[in-house]
């Protein structure tokens, strides 16, 4: 055996033996335990007031609309009827998410949605929660492509608490395993299950229903550690 190496077994074992007659503190343990498991609850994944116009949103105007930053906030404009456009900050959050953000009508009818996504795989698969000028609200989702679809209700649902016409609304889109929970200032309007997306992206939303123009106005995007 070389002496070097014989040297250097030797301090190994005194070392781990040094090691071994240490008590650890447990506070220390737990601190690197929460660093291994991931974030801790109500941790904030994400946060954007959009007043950086390259933080990860989309700029484009299309046929059906516009989306992209203007004044510190983030627009989504739909110009045709029936028709939604939507938008992501190109993230890919494995675990559950609380998802918040204010919103108002900068134009459009009264009938015209607007909300969060989240689990957003592609344009084929998510879930998005809506409000609508008038004050009704939904869950929905998409799935492999299909239409978009209620889930754990029938129609539109109405809520005081939802602010109509130019009435800013904070809304809130919690995630978590199967549950999926809609808040709107701080009210919970629904909570329902469904297992068929388990990841993927957050986003904002807006659609318009029977006449075109809906324009909303996002701000305060924030996404947490449920």
């Amino acid at each position: 055996m070389r002496k070097g190496f014989a040297f250097l077994v030797i301090v190994l074992a005194l070392t781990a033996l040094a090691c071994g007659a240490i008590n650890p503190n447990p506070e220390d343990i737990a601190n690197n335990f929460d660093e291994i498991s991931g974030p801790a609850s109500g941790d904030v994944l994400l946060q954007d007031d959009f007043s950086n116009t390259s933080s990860g949103w989309s700029e484009s105007t299309f046929e059906q609309g516009a989306r992209g930053y203007q004044n510190g906030e983030f627009r989504i404009l739909v110009t045709s009827a029936e028709w939604s456009v939507w938008d992501n900050p190109n993230q890919d959050f494995y675990n559950d998410v609380r998802v918040e953000v204010d919103a108002h009508r900068a134009g459009g009818p009264n009938d015209s949605e607007y909300g969060l996504i989240c689990r957003h795989t592609n344009v084929e698969n998510f879930y998005f929660a809506s409000v609508t000028v008038d004050g009704y609200f939904a869950i929905s989702r998409t799935v492999n492509g299909g239409d978009f679809e209620f889930v754990g209700m029938d129609s539109f649902q109405t809520n005081n608490a939802i602010g109509v016409g130019d009435a800013t609304n904070h809304l809130r889109f919690d995630c978590v395993g199967s549950t999926l929970s809609l808040y709107a200032n701080g009210v919970l309007l629904a909570s329902v299950t469904d297992t068929a997306l388990t990841t993927g992206d957050v986003g904002v939303y807006v659609g318009s229903f029977d006449t075109g123009g809906a324009e909303i106005l996002f701000d305060n995007f924030i996404v947490y550690q449920p």
